[in-house]
């Protein structure tokens, strides 16, 4: 295929992509101050504009096979990519993901605009991002949750200069929840329902959630549950992280974490028509997101995804963009309706160990394999 046709191929398919729109009272923790709120994402015509105009700033984020409206993960990067583009003057757009085999294709459709900026999301998109950059080094790259660590090499140990992996201590908000899990939990048992455990950031989320339930009580009694399918299905299928929370309901466990997407968005959902429990959300405030869950929902362990976003973007636009890996915020979200259930001891408790998170006092136990649990 020419290179003409190949562009103006890439041109009508953007010109036909969806646009997209796009924390809070008593913050349990520093960084959830930082938070904003989330809106659904809404479609919208906007004028194009000429991408490949020295005048033009243009942002492109593209998805794994999860979907942009996931009211976690994918929606806090869109969030930031919509942000940034607003406040710059420019604009931004989104791919979502079908199939693994189109990463490299979707991102070559944002660099054949001229794009300035392309985000993509996920850890599974790490490989494709790597490879682009280096066929585009004209355009800075943003991969969330992608740790820059496999293009070193006996030969080099030097950054990609145009790619930044924005990453988080999710085991430190992970750590956070599972001590207010147990800080909370009257049956003595708990429980996590999770995305795939081929992603090394959700088992930083549940590694992180049983040590800092077991930081609280040794002894007690935690049910985790990976999804059993692959990348494809882990964090797109509600049913299952419903169906999970209720086994563990079932089981005893009246504190659950729904840490996978929108799997874990139907765990959290089911656990709230569940009187008496309580669920905690994951990666962005989900009192904002999922209102299904304000019956049970007394926190989420956040990663501050969206203010990550708009400030590599923005350092990016200023000439000052960071290579290597770049660390967002993290914590526990407000407690909303259930700032005056949750004990003013429970509170400074929790405020006691995010400080030791932070100090390095206290060790989540998710980098060298330290187990505090008694099981």
């Amino acid at each position: 295929m020419s290179k003409k046709l190949f562009t103006l191929l890439a041109l009508l398919l953007l010109a036909s992509m969806v646009l997209a729109a796009c924390q809070p009272a008593a913050p349990a923790t520093e960084e959830a101050a930082a938070t904003e709120e989330m809106e659904e994402p809404t479609e919208e015509v906007m004028e194009e504009k000429d991408c490949s105009s020295a005048d033009v700033f243009c942002v492109g984020l593209v998805t794994d096979v999860g979907e942009v409206d996931d009211k976690s993960f994918n929606q806090s990067a869109w969030e930031g990519a919509q942000q940034a583009a607003e406040e710059l003057g420019g604009q931004s757009k989104f791919v979502e993901t079908k199939d693994a085999k189109d990463y490299g294709a979707n991102i070559d459709l944002f660099a054949a605009e001229g794009y300035d900026v392309v985000i993509t999301v996920g850890f599974a998109l790490g490989e494709a991002t790597i490879e682009a950059a280096g066929k585009y080094p004209d355009i800075k790259f943003i991969g969330v949750d992608q740790f820059q660590a496999w293009q070193f090499t006996e030969e080099t140990t030097d950054d990609i200069p145009n790619l930044a992996g924005l990453i988080f201590h999710e085991d430190q908000s992970g750590f956070l929840a599972g001590a207010l899990a147990a800080l909370m939990t009257k049956s003595g048992t708990i429980a996590a329902v999770l995305g795939t455990d081929l992603v090394p950031p959700v088992v930083a989320f549940k590694e992180g959630y049983e040590n800092g339930a077991c930081y609280i009580n040794p002894d007690i009694n935690y049910i985790s549950t990976y999804h059993p399918g692959g990348l494809d299905v882990a964090f797109v299928d509600p049913e299952w992280g419903a169906s999970t929370a209720r086994q563990a309901i079932d089981q005893g466990a009246d504190v659950i974490f729904g840490a996978g997407g929108k799997t874990g968005n139907g765990a959290i959902t089911e656990v709230a028509s569940e009187e008496g429990a309580f669920c905690i959300g994951v990666d962005s405030d989900q009192w904002e997101t999922v209102p299904e869950a304000h019956a049970c929902l007394i926190s989420s362990a956040m990663k501050l995804i969206t203010p990550g976003v708009v400030d590599l973007v923005k350092a990016a636009q200023a000439g000052s963009f960071p290579s290597g890996n770049y660390f967002g915020g993290s914590g526990l979200a407000p407690f909303h309706d259930f700032d005056a259930t949750i004990p003013q001891e429970v509170k400074d408790q929790l405020a006691a160990i995010d400080a030791g998170l932070k100090d390095g006092s206290i060790n989540t136990g998710y980098a060298d394999g330290t187990n505090l649990c008694n099981k």
